[in-house]
């Protein structure tokens, strides 16, 4: 078998190498987007790539979207996320500034992914940096500006959030980015003095609350007392006019509980027990 020459061999070899160049991989859990620099194709190619090798020629591009879930946390801690403060600072409804850690956890369609980047033309890192951000900032000054510092700290907390991820969502779904929880990651921060001021009303409201049920209680003791005896005072009526129309039954009862022995001594006049029965009113 004949060899090729050296110069073939060369070409060959370069030609192989210019094939590898000009391949990209997209990686499992992702999605690929072709960019195409040049030519009557130039911009955006609007079907997905899957995963695999792909033939990228010069002029073309490929950014990736993962398509299962992440999370990123927007701190002031340089050990998570960004080594930058990327907590959100906001107001309430009285101008009253308050700040969060927060963390969102998203995901892309796969099936429109190019959408997304025609809209933003920012890779994943770029619009958990930039765009996501930036809607979880707005949406949460828009919703906290109606809301006291109480209502924040307090019962709103979580429908404040609820309703933050709601407008964040529905702001990318159109273009197939899907935020799929938004959370907050750790206690509101706010001035030591409010939340001194908070602390100490709810410790007030609690007092309040467990004098109330003091006295409820006590209330209801009292009822109950006074219940029972109205009971045995209208028990002791009926006994009493009954005895008053029935005088007999006093020897009823006595009778009832005799021992059938007589008294050793009795006065004089005295009768003998039961034999002198009263006589009932006409």
């Amino acid at each position: 078998m004949k060899h090729p020459s050296p110069a073939l061999r060369a070409v060959l070899v370069a030609g192989a190498a210019l094939a590898l160049g000009a391949c990209t991989q997209v990686h499992a859990g992702h999605v690929g987007i072709r960019i195409n620099q040049f030519g009557e194709g130039a911009g955006v190619d609007p079907t997905p790539l899957g995963v695999g090798i792909v033939w990228t020629p010069p002029g073309t591009d490929v950014v990736e979207y993962p398509i299962y879930t992440q999370t990123y946390t927007y701190t002031s801690s340089p050990t998570e996320g960004s080594q930058n403060d990327e907590s959100f600072s906001f107001q309430d409804k009285n101008g009253l500034t308050l700040n969060a850690n927060i963390a969102v956890s998203y995901s892309v369609n796969p099936g429109c992914a190019p959408k997304l980047y025609v809209k933003f033309r920012l890779n994943a890192d770029q619009l958990v940096g930039g765009q996501i951000r930036n809607a979880i900032r707005d949406a949460l000054t828009n919703r906290a500006s109606t809301l006291g510092i109480e209502d924040i700290y307090g019962p709103q907390h979580e429908v404040l959030m609820s309703q933050v991820q709601t407008d964040v969502h529905n702001y990318f779904a159109p273009f197939c980015l899907d935020i799929e929880k938004l959370f907050w990651a750790g206690p509101l921060k706010m001035p030591d003095q409010v939340l001194a001021q908070i602390n100490q009303r709810v410790a007030n409201e609690q007092a309040a609350q467990a004098a109330q049920a003091n006295v409820a209680t006590a209330t209801a003791n009292a009822n109950a007392v006074r219940e029972t005896a109205k009971g045995q005072a209208d028990a002791n009526e009926l006994i009493a006019d009954s005895i008053a129309k029935n005088p007999e039954i006093i020897q009823f009862n006595a009778v009832a509980k005799w021992d059938g022995h007589l008294p050793e001594y009795m006065l004089g006049g005295n009768t003998v027990p039961f034999i002198t029965l009263p006589q009932k009113a006409q």
